[in-house]
């Protein structure tokens, strides 16, 4: 029959690991998080060539990294709401590097369905404005795990043309 381990070698032995898996710990929250959110603002939309009856246009955000990190990024998604309804959604591929303290250009080409389309085009008919709220979500990929989550709102300029045929020829008889 074997011996009993003595209760006072087993908390010897414990307690390095019990250290080690808390520097392991502490490591690994020093590396996934405790960054703040990029700043993410649009500044730009151009129509795109769009197939059948679906609107596509290239939306062009310029990303700030507050941090003192750089953040590198492989792929791109994105959502957009404008007056409180999803617009459009994209996602690219591309891949590249937001400076620690710095800041980038990503263009997403983004498809808004015909739905979606007629719900705006509707609404923008019903006033007169073509300045808009608008809201965008998303998420810039890591090269590995992860990523970085990204929620900015305000107001944008849609481009005449946009969202289909003029909205005074619309309303004209």
């Amino acid at each position: 029959m074997p011996k009993p381990v003595p209760a006072r070698l087993v908390a010897l032995a414990a307690r390095p690991l019990a250290l080690a898996a808390l520097l392991f710990a502490l490591a690994g929250c020093a590396g996934f998080g405790l960054h703040d959110s990029p700043n993410v603002d649009v500044v730009g939309m151009e129509p795109m060539p769009g197939e059948g009856m679906e609107t596509r246009f290239a939306l062009k955000l310029r990303v700030q990294n507050p941090n003192e990190t750089p953040i590198e990024f492989d792929g791109v998604f994105v959502e957009l709401d404008v007056r409180g309804s999803k617009l459009a959604s994209g996602v690219s591929d591309s891949k590249g590097v937001v400076p620690r303290f710095g800041e980038a250009v990503i263009t997403v080409p983004m498809s808004v369905p015909l739905g979606a389309m007629i719900r705006q085009v509707l609404d923008l008919a019903s006033g007169e404005r073509i300045r808009t709220d608008y809201r965008i979500r998303g998420k810039l990929s890591g090269p590995a795990f992860g990523g970085h989550r990204f929620e900015s709102s305000g107001q944008l300029q849609l481009p005449e043309g946009l969202l289909g045929p003029s909205r005074h020829g619309l309303l004209d008889p």
